[in-house]
């Protein structure tokens, strides 16, 4: 997208049908959620972001599926339909908040090998729990992150996906990766909003 968004320019989005996006969405497209939770706003406000959390759309035709691969606190690194987010997030209801999707310009299908082969390969790895104050560190101020490991939060978890398959986001210069830097970077176009 190459530039910062405010919450009320993504409220002032077009709120597209999902079955109407969900027929443009393509394997490798990017979720970015804008929560209303708690943990959300805590993050938003961190990052000096309306974005909250990132996950990567996978298309499966062939059982017509679409699927988000995401890291959440509560389960680490899954796939989930991505429909759960418009039907039944938590509860029967759905997330609180607004979903975007993007596009990586470019992307092919061995890029979407690449991408789904590192991600499946990451199934179940934990969500990086255990460092949530150094996570915050790294966001307040500037630490960056030792070494690389196999727990992720969620934009880790995208940016090790993009940059097995030879596209990697650039690295925020304080030393992290949040669901902004994904969001700013040139190689992203919009392809719309469905919450």
């Amino acid at each position: 997208m190459a530039s910062h968004i405010e919450s009320k320019e993504i409220k002032a989005l077009t709120v597209l049908p999902y079955a109407e996006l969900r027929a443009k969405l393509k394997s490798g497209d990017i979720l970015f959620a804008s929560g209303d939770y708690l943990v959300s706003k805590a993050i938003q406000k961190t990052t000096n972001s309306p974005w909250s959390h990132v996950g990567i759309v996978f298309r499966l035709d062939s059982i017509d599926r679409i699927l988000l691969l995401e890291s959440v606190e509560d389960m680490g690194v899954r796939f989930v339909p991505l429909s759960k987010y418009m039907k039944d997030y938590e509860n029967g209801t759905p997330y609180k908040g607004r979903i975007v999707l993007g596009r990586c310009e470019d992307t092919n299908a061995e890029t979407v090998a690449r991408l789904s082969a590192f991600g499946i390969d990451e199934l179940t790895q934990p969500y990086d729990k255990g460092a949530v104050a150094s996570i915050l560190a790294r966001v307040t101020l500037g630490i960056g992150k030792k070494e690389r490991d196999r727990e992720y939060i969620c934009s880790e978890l995208v940016y090790e996906c993009y940059s097995r398959a030879g596209k990697a986001f650039a690295y925020n210069p304080k030393g992290f990766i949040s669901p902004e830097d994904i969001w700013t970077d040139a190689k992203l176009s919009l392809v719309g909003r469905i919450l």
